[in-house]
């Protein structure tokens, strides 16, 4: 099993981004999808989930009104939307493949990528 993080990069504060996260060796279809972050020093902590078929979604409070994530079973891919983009926002940012959910557990999600670094300038 794959996941691949794509798309973070360095962003002024108010700006967008979008994050993808392509997964292969598991069946997509059948994984609930989950996006992590983790600040230095910080623990990780969920942002949001989206359920198989993507009728369903958690996002994170602090996140919440800014940041959408979505899915494409065809192409194996979750992304996160960010906008309006603030610095607290800065961390590596990691996607998650479970079986149940939309959780905001790491508990629950038994494979995860490797990450891709966000940086919010002020």
């Amino acid at each position: 099993v794959q996941l691949q993080a794509s798309g973070g990069g360095l962003v002024q504060t108010g700006g967008s981004l979008r994050l993808s996260c392509a997964a292969s060796g598991l069946a997509f279809s059948t994984d609930v999808m989950g996006w992590f972050r983790q600040a230095p020093g910080k623990e990780r902590e969920f942002v949001a989930a989206i359920s198989r078929r993507g009728y369903s979604t958690s996002i994170a409070n602090s996140v919440k009104g800014r940041f959408t994530i979505s899915r494409d079973n065809a192409k194996s891919t979750v992304y996160l939307q960010m906008s309006s983009l603030e610095p607290e926002d800065t961390a590596v940012y990691y996607c998650a493949a479970g079986r149940y959910g939309p959780s905001m557990s790491t508990t629950e999600y038994a494979y995860w990528g490797q990450g891709t670094l966000v940086t919010v300038s002020s």
